[in-house]
């Protein structure tokens, strides 16, 4: 008898799933409609509700690649049959409403539907992209700005958002860098954590509720060089420690959904590993939810050489755990007669069905189909003037002041004449960045815009575009340089167009495009100052005139409020007080890159480069580290103070220190503390960030930070991928990003046994 290796892999679990059931405790009468309904289903019925396909009632966002139902007739009549459980990326009641009727009145079993959408940074009113608003270092902020995103997601008939992202990713290579909360384990897990609470709500069955769907579960942020889609090969304690934990983090705040990844996790694709799925997600993690495939995963099985055929597609993600098959229809095309056959038994099917009604149980998808579809709700709670307001404050909390050689803010007193220079000064097709494609055009607020509101002299600011994004334009360098001689101050508004972020678009070089660094080069040269308005979703290897200019703002791509938001940075309405989420690399070549990193036998220790492990050709630094962020007015660190040194197995040490404004100005500080494990049985990282706090100062004003560590803080995992601490020295630093900053030392001290 022939073994195959893939059912190796896939063992016995399949016919013996445990029985699982979302956080929410559903009441008896719940458990046993969604009982009663899976003993009347046929195995068709089975696989539509497994079923997710994209909405034709209400397009919006085109399907890519172009598969599976494109019509809403034939849409229509998959519906009335009921073998769909799922549409996804439809916005508008009217055409929710004409969908749910026929899932509810004219199907066998009225079963509703689940809808659903990609709602990254927000609908119709656009907030920084995640990767911008993880610079606040807010966990607040996220969580009031998922809330409106709800809040209007919900009123134009969605139910579930594919979102936050909650992948680590260290190689600003990779396009999806802009859809996280950037390199470092930690911030991920609380920023993400923060976003569910604030999709959700504190009661599933509100109207306002959104469920949320972490992803990519998991280990998509590994991929190898950054290549989209590409192969990820780590070690178990990898994945363990740095990409697993933010979805614990997840869970933990009551996701209900899950996405597996479109990766391979050594030599196995995410959507058809039964370790991944069942073993470590449902067994270790405990995640009590479904798990949607992402778009076409499954049949992409048989591209990545795993699956004979899309049946044997279909075969594997089934039993890996998959439980809702996004776009390929391979669930309602084969599952009925993988299951007659024996292939698939009908008990897991039963499990994964289970799981999905009560999800829509749980939201009162049962009691009321037409939650979440009120054509009145619609007219009223979408780009309100209150969450334009709220993504006006997260775009200002979002920028990142890298640079700052005394020129800015600018004071509007002053009557300077302002030369606004670069292809993104007036351009608004690039405001809102990858994933916003429900938001309509032209309604953003450009950069000139915003300082022409916010200047007393709108004369004063002249606009030159000086070069397209990716190509020179006749005369236009000429037109720049003679624009910046003109004027008292250069602001050079350039980086990447939002196609240069996202999904499918990772890039060998993350640098400025050659036509926009040849025009800052020469703008720089005239001698004019000159403050850099990055636009960008990831981080920049930045050069000549760009890195040289006089200020440096990471502004990313921050949404409706661009414009006022930049103004009010920029004229010191707001003081910077954002930190940055990934590294800024010296040099493209240097990715992946990430603070956390291993010191290796033989670090750099003093300026000579010889049989270091360094590069030859560039610092081994970042530019910009991670946790790195200026403001206007002057913060300084002092007082460290440990409880005490030795850390007792079962206690906790509380570490302080003070913050004081030295400066002129209020303003707001991220207080971060770091620790080194010494010597351990496996190599630690040079740093790790444990703790973040956000201060907020008038001038002269001073606070005590308080901090509590403990052993769960020093965990890592070692052997036979156990999580462990282990007793020894420490080093903890605080300070204001993740290079130098107050020091201290500690001793974790071993667990004392009693006698006897």
């Amino acid at each position: 008898m022939t073994i195959d290796r893939r059912d190796l892999l896939l063992g016995a679990l399949a016919g013996s799933l445990a029985l699982i059931r979302p956080r929410r405790a559903l009441a008896a009468d719940e458990v046993a409609r969604v009982d009663a309904l899976i003993a009347r289903m046929t195995i068709e019925e089975k696989a539509g509700q497994m079923t997710c396909l994209a909405d034709s009632f209400r397009p919006f966002n085109p399907p890519n690649p172009q598969v599976g139902i494109q019509d809403e007739k034939r849409l229509s009549d998959e519906v009335r049959r009921g073998r769909v459980g799922c549409l996804f990326n439809g916005i508008g009641v009217a055409g929710a409403r004409r969908a749910q009727e026929m899932a509810v009145k004219d199907s066998r079993l009225g079963i509703p539907l689940l809808f659903a959408g990609d709602i990254i940074h927000g609908l119709k009113t656009v907030f920084p992209v995640p990767l911008a608003e993880a610079a606040s270092f807010d966990p607040d902020l996220c969580q009031r700005t998922a809330r409106a995103m709800a809040v209007e997601a919900t009123a134009a008939g969605l139910h579930l958002t594919f979102a936050p992202m909650v992948d680590v990713a260290r190689d600003q290579r990779w396009g999806r860098v802009v859809e996280g909360a950037g390199e470092d384990a930690t911030l991920t897990g609380i920023l993400s954590a923060a976003r569910i609470r604030g999709f959700q709500g504190r009661d599933l069955r509100r109207d306002d509720s959104l469920l949320a769907c972490p992803k990519h579960f998991a280990a998509y942020g590994a991929v190898a060089a950054g290549l989209e889609y590409g192969n990820v090969d780590i070690s178990e304690e990898t994945l363990r420690e740095t990409h697993l934990p933010p979805f614990g983090k997840a869970f933990a705040a009551g996701a209900l959904t899950t996405m597996a990844a479109f990766n391979e996790i050594n030599g196995v694709p995410a959507t058809a590993d039964s370790e991944l799925l069942t073993d470590i997600l449902r067994g270790e993690m405990q995640f009590r939810g479904f798990v949607f495939s992402d778009y076409t995963a499954d049949e992409e099985l048989v591209a990545h050489g795993f699956a004979e055929d899309a049946r044997d597609a279909a075969r594997l993600a089934i039993l890996a755990g998959v439980d809702m098959s996004m776009q390929s229809g391979l669930y309602i095309r084969y599952l009925p007669e993988l299951v007659k056959s024996g292939a698939v038994p009908m008990g897991t099917v039963d499990v994964a069905v289970r799981r999905i009604l009560y999800v829509k149980a749980a939201i009162g998808l049962f009691d009321n189909p037409w939650r979440s579809l009120s054509e009145e709700v619609e007219k009223t709670r979408i780009f309100t003037a209150s969450h334009r307001a709220l993504a006006r404050d997260a775009a200002t909390r979002s920028v990142v002041l890298l640079k700052n050689d005394d020129l800015l803010p600018i004071d509007p007193a002053r009557r300077q004449k302002i030369a606004l220079i670069g292809p993104f000064g007036e351009d608004r097709d690039n405001l809102y960045g990858p994933w916003a494609f429900y938001a309509d055009p032209g309604k953003g607020v450009d950069i000139a815009a915003g300082l022409r509101a916010a200047l007393p002299d709108p004369a004063l600011l002249t606009v030159t575009p000086g070069s397209a994004i990716a190509a020179p334009i006749d005369g236009g360098i000429a037109a720049a340089v003679a624009a910046a001689q003109a004027a008292d101050l250069v602001l050079l508004a350039i980086g990447e167009s939002q196609a240069m972020s996202g999904e499918a678009q990772s890039r060998t070089v993350i640098e400025i495009p050659p036509a926009q660094q040849t025009l800052a080069d020469a703008v720089v040269a005239t001698g004019k100052p000159v403050a850099i308005l990055l636009r960008h979703g990831r981080a920049l290897a930045l050069h000549g005139g760009v890195a040289d200019a006089q200020a440096i703002l990471a502004t990313w791509f921050l949404g409706s409020e661009a414009g006022h938001a930049i103004a009010d940075i920029l004229f010191g309405k707001a003081d910077p007080s954002a930190k940055l989420p990934v590294s800024f690399p010296w040099e493209s070549g240097q990715e992946p890159f990430f603070y956390d990193r291993k010191s290796t036998g033989r670090p750099v220790v003093d300026d000579r480069t010889e049989y270091k492990a360094r590069y030859a050709t560039t610092d081994n630094s970042a530019r910009f580290p991670f946790g790195h962020g200026l403001s206007y007015t002057d913060f300084a660190l002092d007082q460290l103070k440990l409880s005490d040194t030795a850390l007792r197995w079962d206690a906790a040490i509380e570490v302080t220190a003070r913050v004081t404004n030295r400066g002129k100005r209020k303003g707001s500080e991220v207080v971060q503390l770091y620790i080194r494990d010494r010597v351990a049985s496996r190599t630690r990282p040079i740093r790790e960030l444990k703790r973040m706090e956000r201060v907020t100062l008038a001038p002269g004003e001073s606070r005590t930070v308080r901090f509590s560590l403990s052993r769960g803080d020093l965990e890592f995992v070692g052997a036979r991928n156990q999580r462990i601490a282990e007793p020894g020295a420490f080093d903890l630093w605080v300070g204001q990003s993740s290079v130098e900053g107050l020091h201290a030392q500690f001793t974790l001290y071993a667990q004392v046994k009693a006698a006897g």
